[in-house]
């Protein structure tokens, strides 16, 4: 179960944290790795990492707010692989202001690159994928704040607020192409990005008593979510959004 060999995985935003965490996760799966980051130092040590771990990885550098830029993405990863199978639409960047103290360029860096560059992005594979006629899946990384409104995250919760609508509007699209468009909706979780929150006590005190299971999460208490919208196995399962949150969302 949950088995990727064969299969062709493209992540966004693949060269650390999450992403980075997300292309290991498929890795072990079995699939073909084609990550992109704009930053290219980043992304030559991630594909160095997966490579020591033996998974063949292809990383390219990508602008997802720029559609030229992503096309040429797909094209090189179809010349690598011959194929596409999976996106993890992951790129995201956030800028915490308060409303007032937002500027017009601190709002369009945000939407350009988490919901222009998961629209662009889902675009071109949508079209890889129907051309192929043999499905696939696609998974939008979402938030809790996607789902919820968050303090000084006018910009992040209106991106991943738009994203979560992405994921139903694809799903009725590309249904009977047999592509699953999901997303998967992150908590509080523990990465070398997160030291921020992780290091101030009050903060982290205060998420964990907001999250049932009195922990902040593992990139590993993803791997199980994100395993079951890569596979086969979610065939009867799309146009959801998933929050792995330790029950952020819910209480």
């Amino acid at each position: 179960m949950f088995q990727l060999d064969g299969k062709v995985a493209m992540i966004t935003g693949g060269s650390k944290g999450i992403g980075l965490g997300m292309a290991h996760c498929l890795g072990k799966l079995g699939a073909k790795l084609a990550i992109a980051s704009r930053g290219e130092k980043d992304l030559e040590y991630a594909r160095q990492e997966l490579s020591e771990k033996g998974y063949e990885v292809l990383a390219t550098p990508v602008d997802v707010s720029n559609k030229e830029s992503v096309e040429s993405w797909i094209e090189k990863v179809v010349h690598e692989f011959g194929q596409v199978d999976i996106l993890v639409n992951n790129a995201g960047t956030n800028i915490r202001k308060p409303l007032v103290e937002v500027e017009g360029k601190d709002w369009e860096r945000v939407i350009d690159t988490n919901l222009k560059g998961v629209f662009l992005v889902g675009q071109a594979v949508a079209k890889q994928l129907i051309e192929q006629k043999k499905g696939g899946r696609i998974i939008n990384i979402s938030s809790i704040f996607g789902g919820v409104g968050g303090i000084f995250q006018s910009s992040y919760a209106a991106s991943k607020g738009g994203m979560n609508q992405l994921t139903k509007v694809w799903a009725h699209e590309l249904a009977e192409e047999g592509i699953t468009v999901n997303g998967l909706a992150p908590g509080y979780i523990k990465t070398p990005m997160t030291k921020g929150w992780l290091n101030d006590e009050e903060r982290l005190k205060n998420i964990i008593d907001q999250t049932m299971v009195k922990r902040v999460g593992h990139l590993e208490d993803l791997e199980g979510p994100l395993a079951l919208l890569a596979s086969d196995e979610s065939s009867y399962l799309t146009g959801q959004t998933l929050y792995v949150d330790g029950g952020w969302t819910a209480k």
